[in-house]
């Protein structure tokens, strides 16, 4: 595997190393030592699936709140998303800044998101299936969000997005939430 620090402190972009023959390729896309040996999170232990049906989805921003805060792992196995992640710790010398990877079925990247952090992205194609390896169980007490289009982050979204569920249209901004 392939590890990649971003700017923002704890993220990765993760690569796989692939082992390629005449039958196609052998690859990891996790692995708890390698993981380990870099200091990054706990053990894995759900997974979950979104599918998006059509380009212009977006989903997020969202986080756990305490004490349900959350590693993630997230790779594109359908399609292709710009998948956006921003820091939302207040102690952070990149609180409010942002970083997008475009996580695709061809390039098999995976975007790796300590917590603290406010995870989103839209589909950039049709038939899109996003693949989250998470630390924690969902715990829907828990759950938070952030406005997408919030100027306080400025994120700069490759489209314009065409669907977005009411939940996370009505997240409030940055300044209009405690603790964040």
């Amino acid at each position: 595997m392939i590890f990649t620090e971003s700017r923002l402190s704890g993220a990765y972009v993760v690569d796989m190393q692939r082992f390629t023959d005449e039958r196609g390729f052998f690859a990891r896309s996790y692995c708890t030592e390698e993981f380990a040996a870099r200091g990054l999170g706990p053990e894995l232990r759900q997974c979950s699936v979104s599918y998006n049906a059509h380009r212009g989805t977006l989903r997020g921003m969202h986080y756990q709140g305490a004490p349900h805060e959350e590693h993630k792992l997230v790779r594109c196995t359908a399609g292709a998303i710009f998948d956006v992640i921003v820091d939302i710790r207040a102690s952070s010398p990149t609180y409010r800044h942002w970083l997008g990877a475009e996580l695709t079925v061809d390039n098999r990247r995976s975007l790796f998101i300590p917590p603290g952090f406010a995870h989103g992205f839209v589909s950039l194609t049709d038939h899109t299936e996003v693949y989250y390896m998470i630390s924690v169980a969902h715990a829907p007490e828990s759950s938070r969000g952030l406005r997408w289009n919030d100027p306080a982050f400025a994120i700069e979204w490759p489209l314009t997005p065409t669907v977005i569920s009411a939940r996370d249209a009505a997240y409030p901004l940055l300044g209009a939430q405690s603790g964040v």
